[in-house]
């Protein structure tokens, strides 16, 4: 009898390792989650005139549909005065990963509090490459400037001091507010990757005077 309990508590631990390797096998087979957040690998080229939201959105939607995504696609973008948007109000509800599958944000709180990973090494364009950095490039250029006219909480700045290029129409008076999507400045880490400072204008030398090229954040608002 003695025995015979011996080799049952054996077929149970046996048992029981192969369902757990059976369980490791599956979790590695999972296919990562569907690409949700990029930055785009060009901008519109007309420096802060964007044709307005509807004009970066479909920016955004044209670069996802061309990398071969089906959603519905969204540019983190503010807009001021009567009717002002919130940028974190127009992402939809996450989680969001980017083009190889690792989660940039798990909700709207999380990114904008919780130290996301929105960072040079992550904050990939639709086909899954980096924008030029200063950190690793060319110490004098860089194209880490991403339009977005928000707050660092993802909210519309007040009406007055223009920060959105006249609500994203303007290549020429006025001034648009950026984020740094390697965190850096310059050469010093901890730049907020949504509002770190102003463009000296909206033409579209002025946003590459200061390190930018028209580039925008986008995410999957489904």
């Amino acid at each position: 009898m003695r025995n015979q309990r011996i080799v049952i508590a054996i077929a149970v631990v046996i048992t029981a390792i192969s369902f757990s390797g059976i369980a490791a096998a599956q979790g590695q087979d999972e296919e990562p989650p569907p690409m949700g957040f990029f930055v785009t690998s060009v901008g519109l080229g007309d420096g802060g005139n964007l044709g307005g939201l509807a004009g970066a959105d479909a920016h955004c939607q044209s670069l996802a549909e061309a990398a071969g995504s089906d959603r519905t696609w969204r540019a983190y973008l503010s807009t001021q005065g009567p009717g002002a948007v919130n940028a974190r109000d127009r992402i939809g509800s996450g989680p969001w990963a980017n083009a190889e599958g690792l989660t940039i944000g798990t909700n709207v709180e999380s990114l904008h509090y919780d130290n996301s990973n929105i960072n040079w090494e992550h904050a990939l364009d639709e086909n899954g490459d980096q924008f030029a950095s200063r950190i690793d490039g060319d110490p004098d250029f860089t194209e880490h400037d991403i339009l977005t006219g928000t707050q660092i909480d993802g909210t519309a700045f007040p009406a007055g001091e223009d920060q959105t290029c006249s609500n994203w129409t303007s290549n020429g008076e006025g001034t648009a507010r950026v984020g740094h999507a390697d965190r850096y400045s310059f050469t010093t880490p901890g730049s907020p990757w949504n509002s770190s400072h102003g463009t000296p204008g909206c033409t579209q030398e002025n946003l590459v005077s200061v390190g930018g090229a028209g580039l925008l954040y986008c995410f999957a608002a489904d």
